[in-house]
C-alpha cells in the first residue's frame, strides 16, 4: 500500500509489480480465513476429515504461501514508508508530519476494515508498526538488519514460550498449581483449533448469519482484538518492515541487482526455509493436527523459516520481473501495486459478499482446493481494472482518499488531457 506520486520514476516500477504480486499473494493466504472457520487456517482437520486433494492444499499454504505473503506485504510496506518519507523530504515537506498523518489515517482505515468488513485486517497492525518506523528511517542497512533481528527474537520468544509451556503440561513437567492452568489454557486451545473443534458449527452459523449479528459480534465480545493483535504480531511484522527498509536501501527492490545475484538470494531463502517447513508440515499431520502442534508450528517453530522463505520470494519474483515478465505483464502488475490499498479493501468486500450470510451464503461450504478458483476470479479481475483506471486517474479510489484526507486537502485526481 502506497500514496505516492502519480507517475513513479521507471527504476521503481520493478517495485510497484512486486507489490501487485504480493497483494495477489496475501489473498491466497487469506482466502481460507474468507471462506471456513478461522481453525481451519492452521488446521484442515478442524471441521472433520477431508479429501487428500484438500489436505495437499494445505501442504502447500503451509510451506509456500501461510506466513510468507503476509511477509512479502510487511517488507514491501517498510519499503514503501521510506519512499515516502524521503520524497515528502526531497520536496520541502516536513517527513514526520506527512508519515504520521498517514499513519493516523491508515489506522483509521484499518479499524473501519475490521469492524464493518472483514475481521482478518492488516491496516491497523501496519499503522501501529509505521509509528514505530519513523525512528528507524536514517539507519545504516546494517544496523536496520541488527534491529529486525531484534524484533524477529521477541516475537519467536513470546510464542515460543507459549508453546513450550503447553508442551509441559501437556507432559505433566509442570508443577501442579502451574499445570491446572496451562491444562485450561490447552483444553481451550484444543476447542478452538484441534481436530472436530466445537466452534466450527458456531463460526459457520454466525457468519451464515445477518451482518448486523456479524459487525455486533466485532463491536462487542470482540472489539479489543485489533488492539491485542497489534501488540502480539508487531514483533515479527517491525522486523519485516525493517528488512523491507533495508532492501529498499540496498537497491534489491528497486530493480537494480543483475539476475545473477537475485537468483542466489531466491536459492539461499528458498534452500534455507523450505525444508524445515515441509518437516514442519509433516509434524503437524503426524500429531493428527494437535492443538499444540498447531500452535507452534504455525505461530513459532516455523518464523524463522518463513522469513527466509519471503525473502527468497522477493529474489525470485524480483528476478523474473526483470528477466521473464513483458512490457505488458510489468505493466498490469505494476499498475496492481499502485492500487494495491484499494484492491487489497475491494478483496475484502467481494470476499465477505461472496462467502457471508448477506451475500451468496458460501461460508463452510467449499472446500480448501476450490478456494482457490476464487483466488484465481481476484487476481484476473485485479490486473484488468488497475491499469485502465490508472491510464485515466492518477490515483486508485483509496489511495486517492486517503492521500486526500492525509494532506488535509482534496488531491487532484483526474489526469491531464495531452495537449492538442
Amino acid at each position: 500500500m502506497r500514496e505516492d506520486q502519480p507517475a513513479p520514476p521507471s527504476r521503481l516500477v520493478s517495485l510497484d509489480a512486486i507489490r501487485g504480486v504480493a497483494v495477489m499473494g496475501i489473498l491466497a493466504m487469506n482466502i481460507v480465513a474468507f471462506a471456513l472457520p478461522f481453525s481451519a487456517y492452521t488446521n484442515p482437520l478442524a471441521g472433520g476429515p477431508v479429501g487428500e486433494l484438500d489436505l495437499a492444499a494445505w501442504f502447500f499454504n503451509f510451506v509456500f504461501v501461510d506466513s510468507k505473503m503476509r511477509g512479502l506485504f510487511s517488507i514491501l510496506f517498510g519499503a514503501s514508508t521510506l519512499l515516502v518519507i524521503e520524497s515528502a523530504a526531497a520536496r520541502g515537506r516536513s517527513a514526520a508530519g506527512a508519515h504520521y498523518s498517514r499513519m493516523l489515517w491508515l489506522g483509521i482505515f484499518g479499524l473501519i476494515h475490521y469492524y464493518f468488513i472483514w475481521f482478518g485486517d492488516i491496516l491497523f497492525l501496519y499503522a501501529v508498526c509505521g509509528v514505530l518506523l519513523f525512528a528507524f528511517r536514517n539507519l545504516s542497512v546494517r544496523a536496520l538488519l541488527t534491529w529486525a533481528i531484534v524484533f524477529f527474537v521477541i516475537g519467536i520468544g513470546f510464542f515460543g514460550m507459549g508453546w513450550l509451556m503447553f508442551a509441559a503440561a501437556e507432559a505433566g513437567k509442570l508443577p501442579p498449581e502451574a499445570a491446572a492452568q496451562m491444562q485450561g489454557d490447552l483444553a481451550r486451545l484444543s476447542a478452538d483449533m484441534g481436530p472436530n473443534s466445537p466452534s466450527y458449527a458456531k463460526e459457520i452459523a454466525r457468519h451464515l448469519g445477518s451482518y448486523n449479528g456479524i459487525v455486533a459480534e466485532k463491536l462487542g465480545p470482540r472489539a479489543t482484538d485489533p488492539f491485542v493483535q497489534a501488540l502480539m504480531f508487531l514483533w515479527e511484522t517491525m522486523g519485516l518492515m525493517l528488512i523491507g527498509m533495508a532492501l529498499f536501501k540496498s537497491r534489491m527492490l528497486t530493480g537494480e541487482w543483475d539476475a545473477a545475484r537475485y537468483r542466489k538470494w531466491a536459492l539461499a531463502g528458498f534452500l534455507i526455509g523450505l525444508p524445515p517447513l515441509v518437516g514442519l508440515a509433516w509434524y503437524q499431520y503426524a500429531t493428527g493436527f494437535s492443538a499444540i502442534s498447531t500452535f507452534g508450528a504455525s505461530l513459532s517453530l516455523s518464523a524463522p523459516f518463513d522469513i527466509a522463505a519471503t525473502v527468497g520470494w522477493a529474489a525470485l519474483i524480483m528476478m523474473l520481473i526483470q528477466t521473464a515478465a513483458s512490457e505488458r505483464v510489468r505493466a498490469r502488475l505494476a499498475a496492481t501495486g499502485r492500487m494495491a490499498f484499494t484492491n487489497y479493501l475491494a478483496t475484502s468486500i467481494v470476499m465477505t459478499t461472496i462467502f457471508y450470510g448477506y451475500g451468496l451464503g458460501l461460508f463452510g461450504s467449499v472446500g480448501r482446493a476450490a478456494l482457490y478458483l476464487f483466488c484465481f476470479g481476484m487476481w484476473a479481475a485485479m490486473l484488468l481494472w488497475s491499469k485502465p483506471w490508472l491510464d485515466r486517474f492518477q490515483y486508485g479510489p483509496l489511495e486517492w482518499l486517503w492521500r486526500s484526507l492525509s494532506r488535509g486537502q482534496v488531491q487532484p485526481m483526474r489526469k491531464a488531457l495531452p495537449a492538442q
